[in-house]
């Protein structure tokens, strides 16, 4: 593994070890050169509430790239509205060691316009 991956898996763990001692559900995030993926998970963590990612023919049709800040708030929003109709409005918002920045930022400000508070 890379040095890179490396020091994101570990400010991952960090962050993870500080969102497992609230009880809140998680919302994570996990993006590729290629794909943005989300889920929310439950406090424990044993569980999916919902997902969502620009895998699904549902999120990435009316989208031109996968692999931009649009696709990014299309899997926010989706993801969102999700979590809300399975009765989840509070979530913590677990970026993965990833930079709150580009398509990370859109997604979180996408899930939050839809309805997350976090």
């Amino acid at each position: 593994m890379s040095d890179k991956n490396l020091s994101r898996l570990r400010r991952a763990r960090k962050a993870r070890a500080r969102i497992a001692r609230g009880d809140k559900a998680r919302l994570s995030v996990f993006r590729s050169g290629r794909h943005i993926y989300a889920q929310v998970l439950t406090p424990a963590g044993d569980r999916t509430i919902a997902a969502a990612s620009t895998v699904q023919s549902a999120v990435r049709s009316g989208l031109k790239s996968t692999s931009d800040r649009e696709a990014a708030a299309a899997v926010g929003k989706t993801v969102a509205q999700k979590a809300i109709e399975e009765g989840v409005s509070e979530v913590a918002f677990d970026r993965s060691g990833f930079k709150y920045h580009g398509r990370i930022k859109s997604l979180a400000e996408a899930a939050r316009e839809a309805g997350l508070k976090f």
